[in-house]
C-alpha cells in the first residue's frame, strides 16, 4: 500500500513540475502576443501579419509539447478555411499551418489578455444573442476575403468530442460564394499515448476553460494531425450543398486517418 501511495505521490509531483515548466514558456509567449498586439498590427500587408501569426503559434504548441504533423498543403491567397471544432486549441493549431483571421463569439472579445491577442490577430467577432448580427458577420467575411485575407471557421458552432462532427451549418460559407474565393477544409485529430482520439484536448459538456488547460498542460505525448484537404471552389455554389460536402469530406479523413 505504501509503495502505490508512494508512486502515486510521485506522479502527482511529476505532472504539477511539468505543468509549471508549460506554464512559464506558456506565459513568456503571452507577453510576446500583447507586445504584438500594441504594435500597428492592422496597418501591416496580409503577408506580413500571416508570418508573426506563424511564428508566434509554432512557438506556442512547441511550449505545450504538442508535436503538430500537416498533410497536405494550402493555395496561397484568400480562402474560407472550414474545420472541425474540438477544442480551443484548434485555433493555435490552424494557425501555426495556415494564418487566418477566425469568426468568434463576441465575448471573447472581452476575455481578459486573450482577448487583445486575439483582436489584434484581426478577429471578427458575431454576437450570437443577435440573430441578424450573423448577416454582417458575413459581409465582413466577405470583405475580408475580397481583401486578400485568409478566413477561418467551425461550421459546426461549437466543440465537439472528437469521435464525431456535429452538423454542419451552411450560413457563412455564404461569404465565400459572395466573395467568388474558394473553400479550403481541414480535418484536425488530436491523439496521445493509448488513445487514439486524446480525452485531454476533449472540451465539451460542463468542462472549464480551466480545467482543459490543465489537462493539456499535464498531458504527455500529444500529437495533433492537420490534413488539409483539396480546394473547394465556390463560384455560384449553392452553400447548404457545399456544407454538405465540406462535412463529408472532412468526416471521411477523421475516418481514414494514420
Amino acid at each position: 500500500m505504501s509503495t502505490t501511495v508512494q508512486l502515486a505521490d510521485r506522479s502527482v509531483f511529476a505532472n504539477g513540475l511539468l505543468a509549471s515548466l508549460r506554464v512559464l514558456k506558456v506565459l513568456i509567449m503571452v507577453v510576446r502576443g500583447l507586445w504584438l498586439a500594441r504594435m500597428p498590427y492592422a496597418s501591416w500587408i496580409p503577408a506580413k501579419r500571416e508570418a508573426a501569426i506563424l511564428v508566434w503559434s509554432q512557438q506556442m504548441l512547441q511550449c505545450l509539447d504538442i508535436e503538430l504533423v500537416v498533410h497536405g498543403s494550402a493555395r496561397p491567397g484568400p480562402k474560407l478555411v472550414v474545420a472541425n471544432h474540438v477544442s480551443w486549441l484548434d485555433i493555435v493549431v490552424i494557425n501555426a499551418a495556415v494564418p487566418s483571421r477566425f469568426v468568434s463569439k463576441a465575448e471573447v472579445q472581452q476575455w481578459p489578455v486573450v482577448g487583445r491577442i486575439v483582436t489584434a490577430a484581426g478577429t471578427l467577432y458575431l454576437q450570437r444573442e443577435r440573430r441578424r448580427d450573423a448577416m454582417r458577420v458575413i459581409g465582413l467575411v466577405s470583405q475580408a476575403l475580397q481583401a486578400g485575407d485568409t478566413v477561418a471557421l467551425f461550421p459546426e458552432g461549437t466543440t465537439g468530442s472528437g469521435h464525431k462532427l456535429l452538423p454542419f451549418h451552411a450560413n457563412f460559407l455564404q461569404a465565400a460564394i459572395d466573395a467568388g474565393e474558394p473553400v479550403q477544409p481541414m480535418a484536425l485529430a488530436y491523439s496521445e499515448p493509448g488513445y487514439a482520439v486524446s480525452p485531454s484536448v476533449e472540451f465539451v459538456g460542463e468542462t472549464t476553460l480551466m480545467q482543459s488547460l490543465w489537462r493539456v498542460l499535464t498531458a504527455r505525448g500529444l500529437k495533433v494531425e492537420l490534413s488539409i484537404l483539396p480546394l473547394q471552389a465556390a463560384n455560384h455554389a449553392d452553400r447548404r450543398a457545399l456544407a454538405a460536402l465540406l462535412e463529408t469530406q472532412i468526416e471521411e479523413r477523421l475516418a481514414h486517418r494514420g
